[in-house]
């Protein structure tokens, strides 16, 4: 194919998108780029376009910027939206990876690593599907197959491949999951004899776009600006007379992803987070610049030798790209604290710390209009009727109702029946200010056993203590343990006793460690089923949580909030399938419902 002439876009695509709200794409080879720019201009120029067009790329090869930067500069046609794209790339890690273009309106989710295994991860309507590429051709029959589970009601398929003609029994496969093929067998439509069961739960029935959410900090924060962009009216409560006064009002939070050799739930979660987090501010005006705090780098340090030793392990099992993470020696690691450390330690270039009110405040700044914010208001109960949740004070009076109620109080989420059996615990974290005069000039943020950030208005952060108790009072104890665990990382930087000073936060953690994003589940309530999955568990209609971030909620808070608006207007998810399961409130219902089913031995 020439590079002066841009690919043509199937008609159909173009046919059948005109005057819908939202349309959703799937590519199974992201390839150079071309058919996605191709798909982005017919869209843009389309006078009678979808109000968001989603495009799902398979991205097989997992394609590094410095690979596809110079494919892209060699199409002037594209240039404009070459470097929006370019400037948006995500490393090349695997993962679903969101990202917003064209003001939002074009949603790319991005599918780095095996096509296949993504492919069985994705849950979303889709209007289209283009088959390009080799790789789908490698897969299995019945994997093709569950197109039909992914296809919206008239659906079409494209193909485009020389070797068609030899692919009979693929062919057959899509054919028998309901699409009907034209005379050249290359195009075909979505029409099944049956109706298929879907990947995706239907978007739940909403009388009025309009939400109420409890909790002004990070959590609540990012679900106003999540559904606001959407379109959707919020009315934010918060108990306090200001934002962010509980785990969320510390002076300075670090973000950075998490890693593991067998790259558990956890680690993808959290490399999700990170990397979409840093998308989200990026839209906001960016670190430093819309709000307060810096991306110069985290550096996390191994605990001993043995632990070092099995981090350059994982670092040569792995090979992260180096604008991702990059595993450092100790001398390394020196050179680049500016001070001796400890031992080796992971360089993470782009993390850093951010003040996490500022944060709150640009996302809630960003909804405008559609944001009616109520402080010094406490809920006390929580009534359903008319298909509307109603908050209610201490006196029994309306505070606000609308359909859908979000609860993103932390562990006071726990004093509503409906929430009070959710495995949430308070665990309380000291942090310990230091005048910055005091502390060894760093570049990046040092963390590992305890963390030291850079100078947030004179003063630099250490922490947190992990204790299991409820007292709110500055102690010595906790600091000592500051202290010694960062003079573990930094040896000899403490020459005196310092005063005690800091602040003390409660985070809000689940028994799995990771958060509860959904919709409540109801106890009280009937399976339609006897053995019942997540999507057969009873709910609260329009009841739904953002709670358990512990120690993570700058990363969480704005994938947690996509995750949850996304459920809530029935687009594609921005992560995979199992991890949106991780992730479901109704997990702990579950399990205890299969183990007291369990026939007693």
């Amino acid at each position: 194919m020439s590079l002066s002439h841009p690919v043509k876009v199937p008609p159909e695509f173009a046919n059948r998108w005109q005057g819908q709200a939202r349309f959703v794409l799937l590519d199974s080879d992201f390839g150079d780029g071309e058919h996605f720019l191709a798909t982005w201009q017919a869209w843009r120029d389309h006078p009678q376009r979808p109000q968001q067009l989603h495009y799902l790329a398979l991205v097989p090869d997992m394609t590094a910027l410095h690979a596809l930067q110079p494919v892209l500069e060699q199409r002037p046609h594209w240039q404009a939206l070459s470097a929006e794209l370019c400037a948006v790339w995500p490393p090349a890690v695997p993962g679903f990876h969101r990202i917003f273009l064209q003001n939002g309106q074009l949603v790319l989710t991005l599918m780095f690593g095996d096509s296949a295994a993504c492919l069985r991860q994705i849950v979303a309507n889709i209007d289209a599907f283009h088959l390009r590429g080799r790789s789908w051709q490698n897969w299995s029959l019945p994997l093709l197959g569950t197109l039909g589970r992914l296809a919206a009601r008239q659906a079409t398929l494209s193909i485009s491949t020389p070797d068609m003609a030899q692919m009979e029994a693929q062919r057959a496969t899509l054919m028998q999951a309901g699409f009907i093929f034209d005379e050249n067998a290359l195009r075909a439509s979505f029409t099944p004899r049956f109706t298929p069961r879907s990947h995706m739960a239907d978007a739940p029935a909403i009388v009025e776009r309009h939400a109420i959410v409890i909790g002004a900090g990070l959590a609540g924060s990012a679900a106003c600006q999540r559904l606001v962009r959407r379109g959707w009216t919020v009315t934010l409560i918060e108990r306090h007379t200001e934002i962010a006064q509980e785990a969320s009002g510390n002076t300075a939070g670090i973000f950075m992803p998490l890693l593991s050799r067998d790259d558990n739930p956890s680690s993808r979660l959290s490399r999700s987070a990170y990397l979409f987090a840093r998308h989200v501010w990026r839209q906001l005006g960016g670190i430093g610049d819309a709000f307060t705090g810096a991306a110069c780098g985290v550096l996390q340090i191994a605990r001993d030798t043995e632990h070092a030793n099995a981090q350059q392990q994982l670092a040569n099992h792995w090979r992260y790209p180096a604008d991702f993470a990059e595993w450092l020696d100790q001398a390394a690691a020196t050179r680049l604290a500016g001070n001796p450390v400890s031992n080796g330690g992971w360089h993470f270039p782009a993390a850093g710390w951010v003040q996490p009110r500022s944060v709150c405040q640009a996302m809630l700044d960003d909804c405008g209009a559609g944001l009616q914010i109520l402080f010094g208001r406490r809920v006390t109960g929580l009534v359903h009727e008319q298909q509307r949740w109603v908050a209610l004070d201490q006196n029994g009076q309306e505070i606000a109702r609308a359909p859908v109620l979000i609860l993103a109080n932390g562990c006071e989420a726990l004093d509503f029946p409906q929430a009070e059996d959710l495995p949430l615990a308070a665990i309380r974290g000291q942090i310990t200010h230091v005048d910055a005069d005091l502390v060894p000039a760093i570049a990046p943020v040092i963390c590992g056993e305890a963390y030291l950030t850079p100078p947030c208005d004179g003063v630099c952060s250490v922490g947190a203590s992990y204790d299991e108790d409820a007292d709110p009072a500055l102690r010595h104890d906790s600091q000592a343990d500051n202290l010694t665990r960062l003079e573990n990382i930094l040896p000899g930087w403490l020459s005196s006793e310092l005063p005690l000073a800091g602040r003390v936060g409660f985070r809000c953690v689940a028994g799995d460690r990771l958060p509860l994003i959904g919709g409540l589940p109801d106890k009280t309530g009937k399976s339609s089923v006897r053995e019942a999955k997540l999507k057969d568990l009873p709910r609260f209609p329009g009841l739904y949580s953002l709670l358990g971030y512990a120690s993570r909620g700058l990363i969480w808070a704005p994938l947690a909030a996509e995750l949850l608006a996304a459920q809530l207007d029935g687009e594609p998810l921005p992560i995979e399938a199992d991890l949106a399961a991780a992730l479901d409130p109704g997990r702990f219902l579950l399990k205890k419902q299969r183990h007291e089913a369990k026939p007693a031995h």
